[in-house]
């Protein structure tokens, strides 16, 4: 009986511990959900009473820090002020800050635009200048000149003695009909021999002879350089068989690379001019014959064939050449091209409005030339932009959430 009270007096106090431990508990929570928020701290203060939202470093804007100190960079941290956050279009910059970015500022101005494009060339042969030496009919090479690849010959130089045994029985019968004096059959009879092949030197000469003549002098029909040569003494050769190329030098082709963008800009016949470093201070002047039809997809220019005149053989193909094409100024609203950004998007510059104040605007530009880019819109005469330290303000306006004005809000 007496332990049966003792359990029972040790299971009320066990119930009795749990009921005080579950009030303390609610009268715990009830208090943290009657508690009132503590209010948020409040922007530190400059010295000059302007209220410091931030710390950042202009060369990383999207890292923030709420105090001073030292950036990921190891730059000294500056404030963003509350007051450099208003309504007011644009971002505003401290006038000391900009002096230390060394910001130059610009007019948008009427000018002229340079006209021409300058771009690079090579030389190449000329290769609507090309003869073709062929056999005239079978024969033996009994004699050579001694000529290679890359040699310089002039017309009519001699590059193989040949040999045409057939020739010498067509030429007999034709000396035979000539002492017949018979005018039909010694037309007919020399008509054959032009239709063998024989030169008309050759056919005069056995002419004046009276003898046949069946070994051939093979030379150029012109002047230049031989690009092949396919002839070596003791070889046979047949009718019809090349045996050497000769390519012309009176003219050459200047293959100037043309930027896509600017294609547009030259026309055929359009007058041009040539420096080569390997000439100073001469000028070589010539017209641009054809604009090739196909794009370099790598470098993305076409090629300009301009055709110059060589006169002493001074243009060697192979040589590198700076080529200008003509053009006149012409009237546009130019800015400097280092104001220009382009993103690969969109194309802005940094607008500086009155105030300390600067909001980046969008363009649409046109050519470039001289260091000066044409804008078509965006801008108008009279607007300052900023010329150098755009990139940093442009970093600054994206940290403060500025917009760009769009091309339409021009006036």
């Amino acid at each position: 009986m007496k332990a049966s009270r003792l359990s029972r007096r040790a299971a009320m106090t066990l119930v009795a511990g749990a009921l005080i431990l579950f009030a303390g508990l609610a009268g715990y929570g009830i208090a943290r959900l009657t508690e009132k928020p503590a209010r948020a701290a409040s922007p530190a203060a400059a010295p000059g009473g302007r209220q410091i939202l931030y710390w950042y470093d202009p060369m990383l804007p999207m890292e923030r820090y709420p105090g001073p100190g030292k950036s990921s960079m190891n730059m000294e941290l500056i404030p963003k002020y509350a007051d450099e956050a208003g309504a007011e279009a644009g971002v505003r910059i401290d006038p000391a800050r900009l002096q230390n970015l060394g910001v130059r500022i610009v007019s948008v101005r009427q000018g002229q635009l340079p006209g021409g494009v300058t771009t690079t060339g090579t030389v190449d042969y000329n290769q609507r200048d090309v003869a073709i030496v062929q056999a005239r009919a079978s024969g033996f090479v009994q004699r050579v000149y001694g000529r290679a690849p890359g040699d310089m010959v002039r017309a009519g130089a001699p590059l193989a003695d040949v040999l045409i045994p057939e020739w010498g029985g067509a030429q007999s019968e034709y000396l035979a009909v000539r002492r017949t004096g018979d005018a039909a059959l010694i037309s007919a009879a020399r008509q054959r021999l032009t239709l063998l092949g024989m030169p008309p030197g050759m056919i005069a000469a056995v002419e004046r002879s009276g003898r046949p003549q069946t070994v051939q002098v093979i030379s150029t029909p012109v002047g230049g350089v031989i690009r092949t040569l396919g002839v070596r003494s003791g070889m046979t050769v047949s009718a019809g068989q090349t045996l050497a190329e000769v390519n012309g030098l009176s003219t050459v082709w200047l293959n100037a690379a043309l930027p896509e963008a600017l294609a547009g800009q030259v026309r055929l016949g359009e007058t041009v001019t040539a420096t080569l470093v390997a000439f100073p201070g001469q000028t070589f002047a010539g017209r641009v014959s054809a604009i090739l039809p196909e794009a370099e997809g790598a470098s993305r220019t076409l090629t300009a064939r301009i055709e110059l005149s060589n006169r002493g053989g001074l243009l060697r193909p192979g040589m590198f050449a700076t080529v200008q094409f003509g053009g006149a100024q012409r009237p546009a609203l130019i800015v400097p091209s280092e104001a220009v950004i382009r993103t690969g998007v969109r194309t802005l510059v940094m607008l500086a409005l009155p105030g300390g104040r600067f909001q980046p605007a969008e363009v649409r530009t046109g050519q470039e030339a001289g260091g000066q880019t044409e804008i078509l819109a965006g801008l108008t005469e009279g607007d300052r932009i900023v010329a150098s330290g755009q990139f940093l303000i442009d970093s600054e306006a994206s940290l403060s959430g500025v917009a760009a004005r769009p091309v339409e809000a021009a006036r």
